[in-house]
């Protein structure tokens, strides 16, 4: 409650939401601290892409081709953080809110619903800025050298974290919570594997190769490879893979998401 004051010197109360803005960045800045709270997902987005970066960085366990392994890895490592913020820790998260109620309370409040989705998708950003900074420095130490246009990487980034946002919300508002906790770490088990993330497509069955292309974290991990390592210009197929991916993401998440 904000209050004006008289010509008199008394205090009048002017009752009345906060501003649109203010009120979606006291919710951003509340989601983001929570996440970075929470050691279970703390250890899921931040820590497990870091040590798989070191470890297959460092160690050759995996055939990835001419070249550093780094210079292979990094960008699919980049990929899975982006998938294990935008995807299983805010399915896992929201799943929960969903089932204790507090989604059902929050869209009570001033705040609208597609406010605090946003306010979540901002969470999720600067999660992803901070993991981004990490991977990259521990990259640079394993003696990365990237190439290629920043804005394709950013344009890569930012579809590959509304589409797997979409997905996560999907998943956390039509499933029960222990459902969503199981299947989201499930999906992020199977990706790993066989996205393209450590495990280059060229090693699967061509058959499986085509099926796997389609997902969206090999064509996030592909476009990401293709411009950090190769040099390429803007990936237009992956970039329309992952826009379907998004575009069909958001709207089913923003169709049957149920708040209680």
């Amino acid at each position: 409650m904000t209050t004006t004051t008289t010509a008199t010197g008394t205090y009048t109360p002017r009752p009345g939401a906060a501003p649109l803005l203010r009120m979606i960045g006291a919710q951003a800045a509340l989601e983001t601290k929570m996440l970075l709270r929470n050691g279970e997902q703390l250890l899921l987005t931040v820590i497990i892409p870091a040590l798989l970066l070191a470890l297959f960085g460092s160690v050759d366990i995996v055939d990835t081709g001419a070249g550093k392994a780094v210079d292979f890895l990094a960008p699919g490592i980049l990929a899975l953080a982006v998938m294990s913020t935008a995807f299983t820790g805010q399915a896992i998260a929201t799943g929960f809110e969903r089932r204790y109620g507090v989604l059902k309370r929050l869209a009570s409040s001033p705040l609208p619903r597609w406010a605090l989705m946003t306010a979540k998708t901002a969470s999720v950003l600067v999660t992803e800025v901070l993991q981004v900074a990490l991977l990259t420095a521990i990259a640079f130490a394993l003696g990365w050298s990237p190439h290629g246009n920043p804005f394709a990487v950013l344009l890569l980034l930012l579809l590959g974290t509304a589409a797997f946002s979409g997905l996560g919300l999907l998943m956390a508002g039509t499933l029960k919570a222990e459902a969503t906790l199981a299947a989201a770490n499930l999906v992020f088990l199977l990706l790993l594997v066989g996205g393209g993330v450590i495990v280059p497509l060229d090693k699967f069955p061509p058959g499986a190769q085509d099926v796997l292309a389609l997902l969206p974290i090999s064509a996030l991990s592909d476009g990401l490879r293709d411009v950090l390592q190769h040099g390429a210009g803007m990936p237009w197929g992956d970039l329309g893979i992952l826009g379907v991916w998004a575009v069909v993401g958001l709207a089913a998440a923003g169709r049957f998401f149920r708040w209680e």
